[in-house]
């Protein structure tokens, strides 16, 4: 798997959340790419999202922060050849409300929550605020930062469409994972690539993981 093209600096930071919705390889190369843009990244984890990621991707993650932290190192580690640096990321219990992201005075501008289930969609649409996925989601939307919601859920029932609908009125970015074709992808990874490319782009990170629309094909004819 190709390395993400990304500039680099030092005071960036990001709030990353994956929670039980099907769809954890997208999570896993979006931390990534993250990391490889040097970005700090504040990882939250639910319960849930971990049994997805042991099923879909064979990755156990402890319950515990720390351990958790360790065991995502060196499953990405084991992907690069540079390691990254472990300070760059930050796994927060899920009810760690000390945890800058908790805070309107400390928490990052920009959070995505990839995958987002449909029942944490609508748990940040009416603010609950019962867990720190929720609460950081909560945080960034009254401090007017960027929320992105990686939806993956099929079909939308009405109540979903209405959540979503709500949200993206709040300003809220709602980005279902729905890879395109139009770069013709080969393997799982291409199409996994094509909506990360697609948050990256979103949060105003460069990205060479997928062309955009229109310059590869003129450049082609």
């Amino acid at each position: 798997m190709s390395q993400p093209n990304v500039p680099h600096s030092s005071s960036k930071h990001i709030t990353l959340a994956f929670t039980g919705a099907s769809g954890a390889p997208y999570g896993l190369r979006l931390l990534e790419c993250l990391l490889a843009a040097d970005y700090t990244v504040y990882l939250l984890i639910s319960s849930a999202a971990r049994v997805v990621m042991a099923t879909e991707h064979g990755l156990k993650l402890p319950s515990g922060p720390q351990a958790a932290q360790q065991t995502l190192l060196a499953h990405l580690n084991s992907q690069r050849d540079q390691l990254i640096d472990s300070d760059k990321l930050v796994v927060c219990g899920k009810e760690d409300w000390f945890s800058p992201v908790a805070s309107g005075s400390a928490a990052p501008k920009q959070m995505v929550v990839c995958p987002c289930s449909a029942g944490s969609v609508a748990s940040i649409a009416h603010g609950m605020s019962d867990n720190l996925i929720e609460r950081a989601a909560d945080v960034v939307m009254k401090e007017r930062g960027q929320l992105l919601l990686v939806v993956r859920e099929t079909p939308f029932s009405t109540l979903h469409l209405e959540n979503m609908h709500k949200l993206s009125q709040m300003g809220v970015t709602i980005m279902p994972a729905a890879p395109g074709f139009y770069h013709q992808p080969k393997t799982i990874e291409d199409l996994i690539d094509f909506m990360v490319a697609r948050i990256l782009d979103h949060l105003g990170i460069k990205q060479g993981l997928v062309p955009r629309w229109g310059y590869d094909q003129r450049d082609n004819h």
